[in-house]
């Protein structure tokens, strides 16, 4: 590896060295991070650093400018038709980048060009329909691009060739028509289950074309032609212009109508009952939409996590004006300057305008909205969308319900997020209103071509002023375009211009086409193939040759006996069509069968995922849905997981967890990356998740009393509380606390700095419901917490923010509000409060905040809060810090007047906001810090843990930014506190090689060099150190540079994680390919949005997550279901049956054909070589087809070498198909080399019985028929195949009992059957062979010499080598490997005795007891041993028995509600205790208490205790080991004879109440695993009668804790 200097002669313009690596240390290895916290700092830091020297390349290259060029270029460029990237600022903007197509024109109300229009006057270009196609085939394209899909094979061709040959007489086929059903039916079939998937895709897709919508009718579209249709339509008469499609009839039908008038308003009228709506038909229909809170619509929300694209450059799509820019905007002197674009300042045009509606204009008034379908639209529609709609096609807004022209989207079914983003209308078109606003407008839309990149467009919309006349330009962005598939939210309508239809959609660009995907194994196959078909061609060369001296030889008996055999005169010729001959005998040698069974075998594995019900999600009532079923078997050799985050790992969810207010902590939740690191550790002091739940309810019920006793809280939503805090609750209560007047400082500060609205769903029967609506669900998370613990945010309007503080109204003044942006890392809100001081609120990331803190701050506070927050973010939770100051009036008015200059300014606005933001960002005090929790999808921290103990490794790909991403990847315990975490952030190839090259020495420096072995893949459990990358976007495009991309694949697959952050969905798919391809592994990719679709595509498996309302991925993945966490058990049983399954089928089928096809050809070596079959014909047809395939098939089908509890438990099994050891080409050779020594045996066995014995029937006839010599190998043959498959099975189901052995009695019953054709060479053959006990002692034998050194060898390996499974299975079989699972042996079932007292009658149904009964025990019979002497009513209350029901006799019960089943009551019970006692029967029973056996131990009664319950001794060692382990919260508790223990006190905590005490702890390692219940004590001398006078309470127990050996 070569090692970059930093160069001693830098260029002028480059940056300082200390700058640009200061993240190298001096031996050029790249520093790394390990806690969540210092991680996420290290990030902002490299961003900064950045940013710093963005901001300097700027200003140096700014000095080599002049403004007068400057100027004149962005005119050029503005008016050239060249299309470049958008930027965050102008002086930052790269080379224009040409996006590959023409620009396209949409023209509105205007006649085309001459150069667009043909001589007819109709548009030359045709764009493409707005129907959509993800299947693969089509009715007419089905047949020949499936059959071309299939012979791609080479079998296939092979196999053709063969059936043409077989065609012609002279090469002796002896049926030829038979010949072609083989490789017709596998055909047929194979052709049935493409259409079958195919076809799901096509429901999808007629689903989707046949949505709904509405558009603008009986209006001219200019950009299409008026007779569409092609010139075979035309001939025929179809599809009439303006005739409706009886699709498009039934819609209006049921609509009630076919037009409609429409009055669209604005405002608060817009959402409201009152909408006016006309339809032409009587039975109208109201088309209203539900309308908001009092109203009023969702304006200026601000993202406080909104990301950018390109990384490191301004996003147009996230960017959100806030109410004070949009009335800068808006401002006369502004508009009347010029129209400036959000990025940079392009001006477009210039002068006041009123549009583009020319009021004026005189129109007919025919123009009505119409109702429609989705595949109906095309390029220059008119369409109107209402709220909650989704979008049908990608369109630039033209209006909007909202005054200011704002609308908001969810982009769900895009990105998998359901923040709102805010979207808006062309201000020239902003004023349409109505059909005949539109009527008067006219212009043209200069759009870029389509492209696939979802966060860029650049487009202007042109058009002559109406009142002046002037050409003026309007600049288009994806700010102002709607994609195809989001939703419409909070806005009660838009109307759109149509731009992209159909496959050229961004969401349809991204997916792409379906690919068509084959496995690993089948690709190997090929090979497998080809040396089959090599051996073919050996066989039959040898036999062309030696035939063609034999027949070349003359005065032989041939010319005697066999004269007129050959077809021709010519040895050569002969020798030629033995050749095709000896190609036809030998032709099994290829399986055919074997892609018929494959497919058969694949298809049930595919039911049985479809089936599973553990990978059933309830919400959505979805299963998992193979949608491509030829790849099972790759599921199980994945290697690398490629993610998406949001969606997939996360809800999108964000829970207000923990808080610091003036260094105090407050919060009891327990992190999802608590709990993993607690795992990892060995710890046991978090409690059981079930027990924090209800531990969480008491607190808030607690919680709660306090606050009401406080003050009276109105808006709180009782339910919904997720910050619990007792103490908080004491705090707020505590009036001469001045820790009070703290907590009061910090929530109003959340409840004023935010940009969120309050919205109420219902005012009339609930009015103090109140639900927060924003574009990031963290400003919502926060201001529900503040309205929960009593200082609810209310209302607010451009003058007034209304909030409560502890039942006390408040009304503050908004003054400014400083935008949250991925630069800035804050936001900051300045107020007037209501005592008339002004104050500045901000909240904003720990190292932006604390860089503007007073110089005069409390250092305690200061140390206080940032241990808190790193102890916060060590814990998986977002953190923000809270702070304030106040300010002068005379200050504020200063600083506002710079202010607001900045933000008119055009040259370098955003550098000048900064200047001016920073001005009053300073000197601030903390308030406190925040602390949310991003909630993960259920169970995705085990499922990553498991994932990553079966060898995996798991990359994250998200457009989220960095810290986010960092946050998340710590809370679902990818990343680790132990890791060495390296951050790559650079803005140049050069800064990028030195970071990576520096992380490749940092690793090598630790690990030494590394390995790129196949079997040295998967983790190593005991490396030095484990590393993870976190990587941007903009790092990651120089790392995936053709100069870069070897380096960082090389430090990329070192890594237990990577996480690339703010990555485009080209650069997602371009990674999984940069793996795929580079280091030949297996990869699959997994999400839920269309921006996951083409990673999904390119990764050897597709998972796509099914979405509330649908998703993009699911219908492009090769499987889809509901929830990350069931990829657990996808990969890890099913994708490992199915690998370990197919290999077996391979393996298998190669071996039995060449048993089969070399038997026929040692019979060559006697008959001269002529080609002449051994076996009756019927057996070469039936040996694949009925004899020897279906035990293969349930070999592939049903074989388990553990069963799924047990692969769950120990899933470092997967890590042998990582490695690929399964199926090799040495254990592919083996099999062959197998298959020819079996060969010989089942062949020469015979022969020599035949040659030195005589075989002769009972009757007398002797066994010289090659019928008979032929039948005989064939049994034996056949015999040897099904049970060499059975061999190899290692789960015998009663079908593989009955296909193995029934498949050779059907071998026996066709010899039979057959004997009695008439007419055949076969007749009577039953009758010669059947009565030989030479025949079936020949047959026998030879069997079981083939057979012996295959079962000598296997038996060999798995006593002596044996692999993981092997252990795994024996600790199932014969050890104890099913109780620590929890799983019953069915041999208990079988043993349980009848004398066993636990299960009579008497224990388990009422019946009448004797008077002895009674008298027993003070209180009714109990079952031996269930409690120990003394216990009374102090006894714990255990859990019942697994296979013992409980007793009904004499119960108690305890009801106090806060006791739980694991339990202990009180010393001295309580008053709420009730006891119910079941009285004994007065009548006498049929047992007696003197024919009862003295008491004896309970039958190995086995706890399922939740293992957090006692603390571990030292029994788990650390994850990773290379031994096996039992999961931790599995394990067995047999009951024992007792000795009594002195009853333990209870503790604080409720871990502490069922432990025995110290003095009587033993160590694990004195258990032996063949404890018993009746085992003694190990240590020392117990007594039985020392026991009866103990009086204790608690029950000696032994653990099986010692675990699986090491493998």
């Amino acid at each position: 590896m070569s090692f970059f200097r930093r160069s001693q002669n830098s260029h002028p313009d480059d940056l300082d060295d200390d700058d640009e690596h200061a993240n190298i240390d001096d031996d050029l290895r790249l520093r790394t991070v390990r806690t969540a916290h210092s991680t996420i700092a290290e990030s902002i830091r490299s961003e900064q650093r950045a940013e710093r020297r963005r901001s300097v390349r700027r200003n140096r290259s700014r000095f080599f400018r002049r403004d007068r060029e400057r100027e004149k270029e962005i005119r050029s460029t503005a008016a050239s038709s060249t299309v470049s990237v958008a930027t965050s600022g102008p002086a930052e903007a790269p080379r224009p980048t040409v996006i590959p197509g023409a620009r396209r024109n949409v023209y509105v109300n205007m006649p085309l060009t001459a150069i667009e229009v043909d001589r007819s006057g109709e548009p030359l270009v045709r764009y493409v329909r707005n129907k959509v196609k993800t299947s693969k085939y089509t009715a007419l394209t089905f047949v020949p691009k499936n059959l071309f899909e299939q012979f791609r094979r080479i079998a296939n061709l092979y196999f053709l060739v063969l059936v043409v040959v077989q065609l012609f007489p002279v090469f002796g086929a002896t049926t030829p028509q038979l010949s072609a059903l083989p490789l017709i039916f596998i055909l047929t079939v194979t052709a049935i289950k493409d259409a079958v998937e195919d076809y799901r895709r096509a429901q999808v897709d007629e689903e989707l074309n046949t949505t709904a919508t509405t558009k603008l009718g009986r209006w001219r579209n200019v950009n299409q032609p008026r007779d569409p249709r092609n010139w075979f339509e035309r001939m025929l008469g179809l599809n009439a212009p303006g005739r409706v499609t009886k699709g498009v009839r039934k819609l209006r039908e049921k609509d009630a109508g076919d037009g409609m008038r429409v009055v669209l308003r604005r405002g608060d009228e817009a959402r409201s009952d009152d909408a006016s709506i006309y339809r032409d038909s009587p039975s109208s229909v109201s088309l209203d939409r539900p309308h908001g809170a009092n109203g009023r619509i969702l304006d200026d929300i601000q993202s406080i996590d909104s990301h950018s694209y390109p990384p490191g450059l301004g996003d147009p799509s996230t960017v959100s004006l806030g109410s004070t820019a949009q009335r800068v905007m808006s401002t006369p002197a502004y508009a009347a300057s010029s129209v400036t674009d959000i990025t940079g300042g392009v001006t477009l045009g210039g002068g006041d305008s009123s549009g583009v509606i020319n009021w004026g204009k005189h129109v007919t008034g025919t123009a009505q909205w119409e109702r429609t379908l989705w595949k109906k639209l095309e390029v220059g529609d008119i369409v109107l969308l209402w709220e909650n709609e989704q979008v049908p096609a990608d369109i630039v807004v033209l209006s909007t319900s909202d005054p200011e022209g704002t609308c908001y989207v969810e982009t769900k079914n895009l990105d998998g997020e359901t923040n709102l983003k805010p979207r808006r209308a062309i201000s020239a078109t902003s004023g349409m209103i109505s059909e005949e606003d539109i009527e008067r407008s006219a212009f043209v839309l200069d759009s870029e071509p389509p492209h696939a990149n979802l966060y860029l467009y650049n487009g202007v919309l042109r058009y002559m002023d109406p009142s002046t006349g002037e050409a003026r330009a309007d600049g288009v962005t994806i700010n102002e375009m709607l994609l195809r598939g989001c939703s419409l939210r909070n806005t009660a309508w838009v109307i759109g211009l149509v731009v992209f239809t159909g496959r050229d959609s961004k969401i349809m660009l991204n997916g792409g086409d379906t690919p068509s995907k084959r496995s690993k194994i089948e690709r190997e196959t090929n090979f497998n193939v080809i040396v089959n078909f090599a051996v073919l061609l050996t066989m039959c060369i040898i036999t062309a040759i030696v035939f063609g001296v034999f027949d070349g030889e003359t005065d032989t008996s041939a010319a005697f006996f066999e004269k007129g055999s050959d077809p021709t005169s010519s040895p050569a010729l002969n020798s030629l069509v033995t050749f095709v001959s000896s190609l036809i005998a030998f032709q099994n040698i290829v399986p055919i069968s074997l892609y018929i069974s494959i497919e058969i075998v694949k298809t049930i594995q595919a039911y049985f995922i479809s089936q599973d019900v553990d990978m059933y999600y309830q919400p959505l009532d979805q299963s998992c849905v193979p949608k491509t079923w030829n790849i099972s078997d790759d599921l199980g050799q994945i290697e690398y997981i490629f993610s998406d985050k949001t969606g997939t790992l996360t809800q999108n969810v964000m829970e207000f967890q923990k808080c610091s207010v003036h260094g105090v902590q407050y919060g009891e939740a327990i992190t999802e990356a608590q709990r993993g690191a607690a795992r990892r550790e060995g710890r046991t002091d978090l409690a059981d998740p079930v027990e924090h739940n209800r531990r969480l309810a008491i607190l808030r019920e607690d919680m709660l009393q306090i606050m009401g006793k406080t003050f009276k809280n109105r808006y709180q939503q009782r339910e919904n509380i997720t910050l619990i805090s007792t103490k908080l609750a004491e705090d707020m209560a505590d009036r001469s606390s001045g820790q009070r007047t703290h907590i009061a400082d910090f929530f109003r500060a959340l409840a004023v700095c935010h940009t969120v609205l309050a919205d109420r769903p219902d005012p009339n029967k609930d009015p103090y419901r109140l639900l927060y609506k924003a574009e990031s669900p963290d400003e919502a998370a926060l201001v529900a917490a503040a309205r929960d613990a009593g200082f609810p945010f209310v209302n607010k309007g451009k003058d007034f923010i209304e909030i409560e503080v502890m039942g006390q109204p408040e009304r503050h003044v908004p003054l400014k509000l400083l935008e949250f942006n991925s630069t800035r890392k804050r936001m900051s809100v300045i107020a007037r409060n209501p005592q008339g001081r002004i104050v500045l609120y901000c909240k904003g990331a720990d190292s932006v905040i604390y860089e503007r803190l007073a110089a005069d701050h409390d250092p305690v506070l200061k140390d206080k809060t940032a241990k808190d927050m790193e102890a916060f973010a060590n814990g998986g939770l977002r953190t923000l810090c809270i702070a304030y100051r106040y300010m002068t009036d005379e200050e504020y008015f200063t600083w506002s007047r710079v202010y607001d200059a900045a933000t008119l300014s055009l040259k370098d606005r955003d550098e000048e906001i900064d200047k001016a933001t920073t001005m009053v960002e300073h000197s601030l005090y903390i308030l406190g810090a925040t602390a949310l929790e991003d909630k993960l999808q259920e169970g995705v921290p085990d499922a990553i843990e498991t994932l990553h103990q079966a060898g995996i490794k798991l990359w994250i790909l998200t457009g989220d930014k960095v810290q986010t991403a960092i946050e998340i990847a710590f809370s679902c315990n990818l990343l680790k506190n132990d890791m060495e975490v390296m951050i790559l952030s650079a803005d140049s190839l050069e800064a990028a090689r030195t970071q990576i090259e520096g992380g490749l020495n940092k690793m090598a420096s630790l690990l030494g060099p590394p390995s790129w072995k196949t079997q040295d893949r998967g983790f190593f459990p005991n490396a030095k150190a484990s590393f993870a990358v976190v990587i941007d976007g903009d790092t990651l495009r120089y790392a995936l540079d053709p100069a870069l991309k070897e380096l960082f694949l090389n430090l990329g697959t070192q890594c237990e994680t990577v996480v690339c952050c703010r990555v485009s969905p080209a650069q997602k798919a371009l990674t999984v390919k940069l793996v795929k391809d580079g280091r030949k592994a297996m990869t699959l990719s997994i999400g839920d949005g269309a921006n996951d679709v083409a990673m999904i595509q390119e990764a050897n498996i597709g998972i796509g997550l099914f979405g509330l309302e649908g998703s993009q991925a699911a219908m492009s993945a090769d499987y889809a279901f509901g929830q990350f966490r069931f990829l657990t058990k996808l990969l890890i049983v099913h994708g490992r049956w199915s690998y370990r399954r197919i290999a077996a089928m391979h393996s298998n089928f190669f071996y039995k054909n060449v048993i089969w096809t070399l038997a026929g050809f040692w019979f060559l070596i006697y008959n001269g070589f002529s080609a002449t079959y051994l076996f009756e014909y019927t057996f070469v047809l039936l040996y694949n087809l009925v004899f020897t395939s279906l035990p293969v098939i349930a070999l592939g089908a049903f074989d388990q070498d553990v069963h799924a509890r047990a692969a769950l438990a120990f899933p470092q099994l997967y890590i042998r198909g990582i490695r690929g050891l399964e199926y090799t080409r040495l254990k592919f050779w083996a099999y062959m080399a197998d298959g020819f020594y079996q060969s010989a045996v089942v062949f020469f066995f015979p022969y020599l019985t035949w040659t030195i014995g005589l075989p002769i029937s009972w009757n007398g006839k002797t066994l010289e028929a090659l019928s008979d010599y032929g039948t005989t190998i064939a049994v034996a043959a056949i015999f040897a195949a099904n049970t060499y498959v059975g061999i190899d099975t290692h789960y015998w189901m009663v079908i593989t009992w009955i296909v193995i052995i029934g498949s050779s009695i059907v071998l026996l019953l066709w010899i039979l059957v057959y004997s009695f054709f008439p007419g055949t060479d076969f007749a009577n053959e039953v009758e010669i062979l059947f009565s030989c006990i030479l025949f079936w002692a020949t047959w026998v034998i030879s069997t079981s010499i083939a057979l012996l050194p295959r079962f000598v060898i296997k038996s060999i390996s798995s006593a002596y080598y044996p692999t993981d499974s092997d252990i795994v299975r024996e600790m199932w079989v014969l050890g104890d490997l099913k109780e620590r699972l929890g799983i019953k042996h069915r041999r208990d079932k079988r043993d349980r005795s009848s004398a066993d007292l636990e299960h009579t009658p008497i224990f388990q149904k009422p019946h009448g007891r004797s008077v002895s009964e009674i008298s027993f025990n003070d209180g009714g019979y109990e079952p031996a041993l269930t409690r120990s002497p003394g216990e009374a009513l102090h006894a714990p209350q255990l859990e019942s028995y697994l296979d013992t029901p409980p007793s009904t006799d004499r119960t108690i019960v305890y009801t106090s509600e806060n006791d739980s089943p694991m339990t202990t009551p009180p010393e001295g019970g309580s008053p709420n205790l009730q006891y119910q006692v079941m009285a004994p029967s007065p009548q006498p029973s049929y047992y007696s208490v003197s024919d009862l056996p003295s008491p004896s131990p309970l039958p190995q009664p086995i706890y399922r205790h939740p293992s957090e319950l006692y603390h571990r001794e030292q029994h788990e060692q650390a994850r990773g080991a290379a031994t096996l382990q039992v999961p931790p919260n599995a394990y067995e508790m047999r009951a024992r004879s007792p000795p009594q223990y002195p009853a333990p006190q209870r503790s604080e905590h409720a871990e502490e109440w069922h432990r025995p005490p110290e003095s009587e702890r033993r160590q694990l390692s004195d258990v032996s695993e063949q404890s018993y219940v009746t085992a003694r004590a190990p240590t020392g001398d117990w007594d039985e009668d020392e026991d009866q006078q103990g009086g204790a309470n608690w029950r000696a127990s032994t653990y099986s804790m010692s675990g699986p050996h090491a493998m």
